[in-house]
C-alpha cells in the first residue's frame, strides 16, 4: 500500500470500547491486505495483549525483567543511544507477533510513570512529539501500512503524544447523551490543540459501538450522531454482541471466534466496513 498511515482511538472517558475497536480494526485492516502494527499506550493492564492471547507470556517476561526495551523506553531521553546499541532493527525486541496476522507493541508497567516523566519536560513541542519521533525514525522504515494506537481514557501527556503522532482520531461511542457530549468535547479539544500548535488532527472516524438497533432510543441517537458527524460517522454501527466479549475472554477477536452468532457476523462486517472507510480517509489526508 506504500505509505504508513496512523490513527488513534481516543475519548476522554473509560469503557467506550477503544481497546476492542483497535484490536478489531487492526484485524479488519489485515484481512483487507494491510500490514498492521498495534501499539498499546492505554496503561499497564495490557488489555490489547489480552485481546490476542499474548499477555500471560509477556507478563512472564516482565516478571523476569526481560521485557526491555518496551513501549515506555522509546519515550526516554536516551532512546536513540539505546536503539543504536540494539543494532540495525531496535524495534524488533518490542514487537510481538499475534495469531491474527497483526503485530503488537504491548503495554508495560513503565507507562504508569510516563505521564509524570513527560510532564517534567518544559518545552511542549518536545514533550508531545516523543512518540512522533520514534515512529518517524524507527517504525515507518519497517513499512507497515497501518499503525493504530490505543490511548488512555483521559487527557494526559501520553494521550497528547498519541494524538500528535496519529493526526487521525477514532472515537468509539455508545448511543447515549453523555457519549454525545464526550464526542462534542473531543471535537472542541482537537480544535484547541490544532490552533495552539498549528496541527491538523482530525476526528476521522466516529464509530457507533455496542448498538442495539432493536431499541427506538438507540436509533434516535444513531441518527443524531449521523447528523452531527456526516463525514466521519462509520458506514455501519457495531452491534451489541456477547460473542465480542466471549472472544476477548478467549484471547481472540471476533474475527477468529468459532461458531459466531448472527450479531458476531454483523460485527465482523461492520469492522471491515469501518476499516475500509478509514482507509479512504487515509488516502485523502496523510500525517505530516
Amino acid at each position: 500500500m506504500g505509505t504508513t498511515h496512523r490513527a488513534a482511538a481516543f475519548l476522554d472517558k473509560g469503557g467506550t470500547g477503544k481497546t476492542t475497536t483497535i484490536a478489531h480494526l487492526g484485524v479488519a485492516f489485515s484481512e483487507l491486505g494491510a500490514d498492521v502494527l498495534l501499539i498499546d499506550l492505554a496503561g499497564k493492564q495490557g488489555d490489547l495483549a489480552k485481546h490476542f492471547g499474548v499477555w500471560d507470556t509477556y507478563q512472564e517476561q516482565i516478571a523476569a525483567d526481560e521485557a526491555w526495551p518496551n513501549i515506555a523506553t522509546v519515550f526516554d531521553d536516551s532512546w536513540s543511544t539505546i536503539a543504536e546499541k540494539l543494532g540495525s532493527d531496535p524495534v524488533a525486541d518490542l514487537i510481538i507477533e499475534t495469531d491474527e496476522e497483526v503485530d503488537l507493541i504491548p503495554a508495560h508497567p513503565g507507562l504508569d510513570t510516563l505521564d509524570a516523566t513527560l510532564g517534567n519536560i518544559d518545552d511542549a513541542q518536545t514533550r508531545y512529539s516523543r512518540l512522533t519521533q520514534f515512529l518517524d525514525e524507527y517504525v515507518d522504515p519497517l513499512e507497515y501500512d497501518v499503525v493504530l494506537f490505543d490511548l488512555p481514557g483521559l487527557t494526559n501527556n501520553v494521550s497528547y503524544n498519541g494524538l500528535w503522532a496519529a493526526r487521525h482520531v477514532i472515537a468509539p461511542v455508545e448511543m447515549g447523551p453523555f457519549e454525545a457530549k464526550q464526542a462534542e468535547a473531543l471535537t472542541t479539544d482537537l480544535a484547541k490543540i490544532n490552533n495552539q500548535f498549528g496541527l491538523n488532527i482530525t476526528l476521522t472516524l466516529v464509530l457507533p459501538n455496542k448498538v442495539d438497533t432493536r431499541t427506538t432510543l438507540a436509533d434516535e441517537y444513531l441518527a443524531e450522531f449521523e447528523a452531527t458527524y456526516p463525514t466521519a460517522i462509520a458506514p455501519t454501527a457495531i452491534p451489541q454482541s456477547q460473542d465480542i466479549r466471549n472472544a476477548a475472554q478467549q484471547g481472540q477477536t471476533v474475527f477468529a471466534y468459532g461458531n459466531p452468532s448472527k450479531t458476531a457476523e454483523q460485527a465482523r462486517a461492520a469492522y471491515t466496513t469501518a476499516a475500509d472507510a478509514l482507509w479512504t480517509h487515509f488516502k485523502e489526508t496523510t500525517h505530516v
